[in-house]
């Protein structure tokens, strides 16, 4: 499957594991890699930047590989060291990363100086034309349907694909209730040159979560999941448990802050329940593409399901489909 994110990245399909915060770790980057796709560490999943360099080391124990890190940039009040994980990237050699969240501007002359290739994950053309004047290579564009920071604007990826492909000069990875082959065809008759997933590796036999979570992604659908921080402008798609629906009533009063949920949503909580398996301990990302998972394979028999299923319908269904109705 030949398209310019497979060329640019030198990977044999067209398929992106999303950066995920306590997710993308060595063992799912390194199987997605070797599936034919694109791993994505997650470096705020480590807890310094010396530790990224260590877990970009064993990923490539397990994969030769391209494979990425991801660098997610969020306003705070006590950020992380942004400054040093992106030399940690640099110095380990890495020639791929993901950015999200803020304008990357402040870490992308360094990428660049070091020929790395830079994706921006995007949640509005605007933003990902933006991206594309600072100069990234590709951008990531996640539609309403996507797990995490959907943004403001709940324009589904059926619309937002396409309208960014009839603006963008550069190649799109199609974000955002993604989890199969009709899904990678749709994507790419839409526009995009491939496809990001997260939900969907979180349901596989490599990612690093609980069996309780894998198997409640399986049992869900595509309604189990919760918007919250709606009221605060910082919306965010979660998967539907006793605490979301807290969150949720609580920030529905019209008197609500942020601080009365703080303790609810702190991500210790989160980290807790992917590890342990106790659903109700915390909130955790998950997207409406949940109603199309159903089951909990291993990547590679993953993602070569995917791409015979995308075969299937371009060389056969709809060829015949189109005859036919000739």
């Amino acid at each position: 499957m030949n398209t310019a994110i497979t060329r640019m990245f030198g990977i044999r399909y067209p398929i992106v594991q999303g950066g995920m915060q306590w997710v993308g770790r060595a063992e799912l980057v390194a199987a997605v890699s070797n599936a034919g796709g694109l791993g994505v560490l997650s470096a705020l999943t480590q807890p310094n930047p010396e530790a990224l360099s260590r877990e970009i080391e064993r990923t490539r124990t397990l994969t030769d590989r391209p494979f990425a890190v991801n660098l997610t940039i969020l306003p705070s009040i006590n950020p992380p060291p942004y400054a040093e994980y992106r030399r940690a990237i640099i110095d380990s050699g890495v020639r791929i990363v993901e950015t999200a969240g803020y304008r990357p501007e402040a870490h992308l002359e360094d990428f660049k100086t070091y020929g790395i290739k830079v994706i921006h994950k995007c949640t509005a053309i605007r933003h990902a034309l933006s991206a594309e004047r600072m100069g990234v290579d590709a951008v990531s564009i996640d539609g309403f349907e996507c797990a995490g920071h959907p943004g403001e604007d709940d324009i589904p990826g059926l619309i937002l694909i396409p309208a960014a492909a009839d603006k963008l000069h550069i190649p799109i990875l199609a974000s955002g209730g993604f989890a199969d082959g009709r899904g990678l065809v749709a994507a790419l008759a839409l526009g995009a040159q491939g496809i990001s997933m997260g939900t969907r590796f979180c349901a596989t036999q490599e990612a690093p979560l609980h069996e309780n979570v894998k198997r409640q992604i399986v049992a869900n659908d595509e309604r189990a999941t919760n918007l919250i921080f709606r009221k605060l402008k910082n919306t965010a798609r979660v998967a539907k448990n006793s605490v979301s629906e807290e969150v949720v009533s609580i920030l529905n009063r019209a008197d609500s802050n942020f601080d009365q949920v703080a303790a609810l949503v702190r991500g210790a909580n989160g980290r807790k329940l992917l590890e342990t398996g106790d659903l109700n301990a915390g909130i955790y990302w998950a997207g409406q593409s949940q109603g199309l998972i159903h089951d909990i394979p291993t990547v590679s028999e993953l993602i070569q399901r995917i791409v015979a299923q995308a075969r299937l319908l371009i060389g056969q269904r709809l060829g015949q489909t189109l005859v036919a109705e000739t």
